[in-house]
Formats: structure tokens, sequence, C-alpha cells
């Protein structure tokens, strides 16, 4: 029998070792979860067996927050490590739009590839359509998936937009011109199993794959397998996201990787609450996507890697997308690009359950578009006056609600106290304030904020750069 000694020298050179080899890595990206739509965060009406596997084994992170609370800028965040103004992505890509995700900036999967992994994105893109912009001029080896948002197709219910036909591609070839209902219940399904081939594929070679679900943002699809599965569409739709975490972790013990690979599961943004009981929960988090209050910019998050990752550990430190490249690239053992700034920070000590001897992440700066609406430091958090949408009322059953305005005064909230940001203590904290303040100042320096340019904003890509 081992002494405690012994075994917890066995822990930590396994660990060790582990730590120094080059994983593979898998982010699973949803787009429009909410903080509460899953059992390890605490949704209610249906299971989610696989993800409560997931943070069994692995790590929630309860303080992991997007880039910006819309489509486009969160996914340039996670690309890039960089907020979404810093590469000129303020807001969301059209099937109209010229411009996408600048080729000169480099992403993630242009990271790993310099480490020789190969790489793979199975989903929804929506960074630009045009083939100097699409995942395959991007860093990745090989894309299946949808161009933009899944709603951005004729059968929009608000006949306004006028969209055209939403092609479904690999590489830079369309496959099907134009998806209708019977190809989207498909989507969770088809993108699960291309990940699971690859994994298969790639087994005795280092690899990332990004994996962005269409669902469960608007319009909801759940193929048979799980259509009536649970009382609501919308559990349909997260019971069938929790299958497909299932089947890749499979894949990953049955090839024998399993403690090579770190998996991460997040979301783009907070849930859609302008669709009611088609979209998801925020807990007890305030508003939902669009907004910059926490129920938009903070995400459910799960990141599992088996004699790495404490099992059953909580991380509620400050946290985000951003912060994914920088520590990919470290543990892919890449040099981050020089001269660029980069925005996230590396967080393996978090992952490897050390406590750092100070934060990694001090700060974080919500904006809407090119607008600094909040500013947080540690557990503060302050809201600068604006005005900002809310549903009124939500609608239902794929049917969008009316969006109502409403008005905030600056206000500062702790959030380690008032996660729902409901107590404004501006005048009890004025010092804190004022610290906020500064930061804010800092923010529009360096990003901007409305018409006020930042010193150190980086174009968007454009057709013929």
């Amino acid at each position: 029998m081992k002494t405690p000694l012994i075994c917890l020298l066995t822990f930590l050179s396994s660990t060790l070792l582990s730590a120094q080899e080059k994983p593979n890595v898998i982010i699973i990206f949803c787009d429009d979860m909410g903080y509460a739509d899953i059992g390890p965060f605490g949704a209610e009406g249906y299971e989610t067996p696989n993800l409560d596997r997931m943070a069994e084994e692995g790590m929630r992170f309860t303080d992991f927050h997007v880039g910006v609370s819309v489509c486009s800028p969160s996914r340039s965040a996670l690309m890039t490590g960089c907020y979404p103004l810093r590469v000129g992505v303020p807001g969301n890509f059209s099937p109209r739009s010229a411009t996408g995700l600048n080729p000169d900036e480099v992403t993630i999967a242009e990271i790993v590839k310099q480490s020789g992994y190969a790489t793979a994105m199975y989903g929804k893109w929506h960074l630009g359509h045009k083939p100097e912009f699409l995942p395959t001029s991007q860093g990745f080896d090989e894309w299946f998936g949808l161009p933009y948002s899944n709603d951005m197709w004729p059968y929009h219910p608000d006949p306004r937009y006028n969209f055209p036909d939403l092609p479904l591609m690999e590489g830079e070839t369309i496959l099907n011109p134009a998806i209708l209902p019977k190809d989207q219940v498909h989507l969770t399904t088809w993108y699960t199993e291309r990940t699971v081939s690859f994994i298969e594929k790639n087994k005795d070679h280092a690899f990332f794959i990004y994996l962005p679900h269409a669902m469960p943002h608007v319009p909801l699809y759940a193929s048979d397998k799980y259509a009536g599965k649970t009382p609501t569409v919308y559990g349909d739709i997260i019971s069938e996201i929790d299958w497909s975490v299932g089947q890749i972790l499979d894949a990953l013990q049955r090839t024998g990787i399993d403690e090579k690979t770190l998996v991460v599961f997040t979301s783009d943004n907070g849930p859609w609450l302008l669709y009611g009981n088609h979209g998801g929960s925020v807990g007890p988090l305030r508003e939902g996507k669009g907004t910059q209050f926490e129920g938009g910019f903070r995400v459910p998050c799960i990141m599992r890697w088996p004699g790495t990752i404490p099992a059953g550990r909580d991380c509620n430190a400050l946290t985000a997308t951003m912060d994914l490249l920088p520590t990919v690239a470290a543990l892919a053992r890449v040099e981050l690009p020089a001269k660029r700034i980069i925005d996230g920070k590396d967080i393996r000590p978090l992952i490897f359950g050390e406590e750092p001897k100070s934060a990694l992440r001090e700060t974080l700066y919500y904006y809407g578009g090119k607008n600094l609406r909040a500013v947080r430091k540690g557990p503060w958090k302050l809201v600068y006056p604006h005005t900002y949408s809310v549903p009124g009322p939500p609608g239902a059953d794929g049917i969008h609600g009316q969006y109502g305005r409403r008005t905030i005064e600056k206000s500062l909230f702790h959030l380690e106290t008032d996660v729902g940001e409901t107590r404004n203590l501006l005048a009890h904290y004025p010092e804190v304030a004022r610290e906020l303040e500064a930061l804010g100042e800092k923010a529009r320096q360096d990003l901007g904020d409305g018409e006020r340019e930042g010193a150190n904003r980086r174009p968007a890509g454009k057709l013929g750069n």
C-alpha cells in the first residue's frame, strides 16, 4: 500500500508529465447558451449527464466571460485572444458583408499549426464568408459547417431581413446552396460525427478541434433522437448537445488519448431572451445576450483533462475566452506573435489547480459595439449610464418578441455578493468608482469609446487587402 506521500508524489509527477506534453485541444462553443442551461450550472427540466460527468472529472469556471455578448465579436475574441474592438470586429457580420476577420490576425488554429498540430473546425464560423476570410484561410485544415448564424436564411420570422439562402459548406466548396429545416435537424449530429472521425484519424498526432455548434441559437432543431424527449424544445436541444459531448468523451477514451486531451466547453454569449421559451436561462444573473450585464457576458465553462486538471474542482477566478489562445499557445509550446497586443492571459496555473500569487486577470472591459459600457476589477464592476434593450414582452415558440428600452444610471456593483447586479453601491464606495473610472479611461485611450478612436485598434479584413 502506498503511503500518502508516495501517492502525492506520484500524482504530482504524472500531472507534471502530462502538462509538459503537447496536449490535444477540443473547444466546444455553443451558440446563445445561457449560464444556467446545463446541469452543472443549475439547469432544470432536463438532464445533462455527460456535462455532469465532465464537471465531475474536470473543473467548473464560474466567472468566465466572453469578449462581447453577440456572435461575431465573441468569436473574434476566442480566435485571436483579443478584445473584439482591437481586431476591428465591433458587431456581427451578415451574408452581405464584404469584410471579415483580418487574415493578418493570428488565430488560435494558426498558433497550434506552428507546433505541428492538425486542425479542424465543424460548425458555425461567422467571421466573414468570402474565401479569404473562411476558416481554411485562417489556420484550419478542415472545415464543415455554416458561414454565419442559422437564422440568417429566408425562413427568418421577420421578413424585413430578407436574408438569402443559407449554404452548408466544406472548405471553400458549397455542398448545399440552400439548407432547409430538414437539414438543420442534422447539424448537431453531423458536427459530432465529423469531430469523432477526426479524433479517430488523428489519435496518434497532436490535434486541435473547434466545434462551434449552431444550437441553441434560434431556430431550434433537434434530430429524431431527441425531438420530444423533454418537456420543451429547448430542453431537447440541450440534451442533444449533451449527447454530443458524451460521444466526444467516449471517443477520447476509446482511442486511448483521454489523458492527452484538454476539452473546453463554453458558449459565445448569454441567452437570447427575446425568444422566450426558445431562449435559455441566466439563472441568478441579470439580462442576457446583447447587453453588458453578467447575463450577456458570463457563460458556463467546464474544462476537463484527466490526470492534469483536478477533478471536481471549481475555479472562481475572473477568466475569459480571450485567455484560451495564450493558454493553448503555452501548452503547444508556441511563442505568441511579437509586437502584437494580445489581451488574453495564460491561465495554466488555474487549470492545473494551483493558487497563483496574484490574479492572472484583474480587469475586464464590457463593450457594446464601439461603446464602453462597464469596467470590472476584481469583484467590482462599474456600469456607465446607458440605455439597453430588454424583451418586452418576449416571444414564444420560435417567434421573437419586441424589444423595450431601459436606462441605467452610473452604478457600482460588488459581484461576489450581488451577482445579479441589483444593489448600486456607488454612493458608498466612491474611491472604488474613481479607480475603475481611471481604468475606463485607459481602455478609451487603448481601444476607443464611441466616436473616440483608440490608439491600438487594428482593422478588420476587407476584400482586396
